[in-house]
């Protein structure tokens, strides 16, 4: 009996996931294909960018040319998903996918009646209002969906879930964004804009260095604009850093087996303490809510926080800076990723197993995904073990540490 109730409700969400897999392959294919753009593009003709409606008739016009079609399409589905699924489970159960397509499609045709107060009750995802938390990561929420208007309308595609954005790398779109790499002359900084530029992004090199950095682009050489900078003058970047999407710390050192005064202050003060102060001062860089949801910092922390690197002062330092970036996570302005990255060939570390320039497509491919977490590496215990460590960290910062 218990297997046949768990048969019948996997079922249920199955065709309840299915629908939606079908309304934002419909939604993705509006945009690539001409006669579902031209029903599509009224939706995008609805909204300002603050979410308010330039005109009730096109509001209205929207649903009858988009919404409608589109759930029709998820009510075809759903009825053939049905009476596949009825050779299992009885038809009320394999209906419940088309029960809740019927929901969509009611409220699609009394949005295109105008009836008084559907929109409130039905179009959360398109109300007007400061946004006052960050892009969701399972459940599309307005953050979220307002990026797929107002940023890349060829990315951001899904209306509830965020799956099928997970799959075809449209969660997140780097196409334009300006992205700030530090560590920059170094071989993964060098492979991250690299990826970062052939993903659409617009890099910018943070450096100690004083030569100017230039990628290597099919064999054409690519400068690209380069900003110097030391230790301890983070605060001087802020200017550059008010234009920048994307902030992504890489710096690093690492002394490897040295244990003295000046090798724990150095490895603290670049691997921790500049990388705090660089993030701080890019946080005072978001001063909108649309920076809020625009705005995203990547501090590459690496394996190190679950894992041995074999050099001590580099696995402290970058512990410590991996749980203050769980700290921060609870009360940042905007959202904050990680980078856990295992041995990958440098200068840092010339005996690394992996490629740096495999390393940084990985970052990027999985960034797209709307990846928190991007964990690149050859060891299965740092996959294992470090989404274990960061919920119990996050769990005890949240429990005893407060944002007053």
């Amino acid at each position: 009996m218990s297997s046949s109730w768990g048969l019948g409700i996997a079922i249920a969400l199955a065709s309840i996931l299915w629908v939606e897999i079908i309304r934002d392959s419909y939604h993705a294919l509006a945009h690539v294909w001409k006669p579902l753009y031209r029903l599509h593009v009224w939706h995008h003709k609805v909204f300002r960018r603050d979410w308010s409606v330039a005109s009730e008739e096109i509001y209205r016009q929207a649903h009858w040319y988009n919404d409608v079609p589109e759930a029709l399409v998820m009510l075809v589905s759903s009825i053939l998903f049905g009476l596949i699924a009825q050779r299992w489970v009885p038809w009320w159960v394999a209906g419940v996918g088309s029960v809740y397509t019927l929901i969509f499609l009611v409220s699609a045709i009394a949005r295109g009646f105008g009836v008084p107060l559907i929109e409130e009750l039905t179009d959360v995802t398109h109300r007007p209002g400061e946004f006052t938390n960050l892009p969701s990561k399972w459940i599309v929420n307005r953050p979220y969906h307002w990026r797929h208007h107002f940023d890349n309308q060829d990315a951001y595609f899904c209306g509830t879930l965020t799956f099928v954005d997970k799959i075809l790398g449209t969660a997140l779109s780097l196409k334009n964004k300006k992205i700030a790499v530090t560590g920059a002359s170094g071989t993964l900084g060098r492979a991250l804009l690299t990826q970062l530029h052939l993903a659409g992004a617009r890099v910018i090199a943070l450096t100690s260095s004083d030569t100017q950095i230039e990628l290597d682009i099919g064999g054409a050489k690519l400068p690209i604009r380069t900003i110097t900078w030391s230790i301890g003058q983070e605060a001087e970047l802020q200017q550059d850093l008010n234009k920048v999407d994307i902030l992504i710390l890489n710096h690093g050192v690492n002394v490897h087996q040295q244990r003295s005064e000046m090798a724990i202050a150095s490895s603290f003060e670049i691997n921790t303490f500049s990388n705090l102060r660089l993030m701080e001062v890019f946080f005072k860089t978001i001063k909108s809510d649309r920076d809020m949801i625009r705005k995203e910092v990547w501090v590459n922390t690496s394996e190190a926080e679950v894992n041995p690197a074999f050099s001590p002062l580099y696995e402290l330092s970058k512990r410590a800076m991996g749980d203050i970036v769980t700290l921060r996570r609870l009360d940042s302005p905007c959202m904050i990723r990680k980078l856990i990255l295992g041995p990958f060939k440098s200068n840092l570390n010339p005996v690394g197993v992996m490629s740096p320039d495999w390393v940084a497509k990985q970052i990027v491919n999985l960034a797209k995904r709307d990846f928190r977490n991007i964990i690149v590496t050859i060891n299965p215990l740092t996959i294992i073990l470090f989404p274990i460590k960061e919920f119990i960290v996050s769990i005890y910062l949240r429990l005893f540490s407060s944002g007053k």
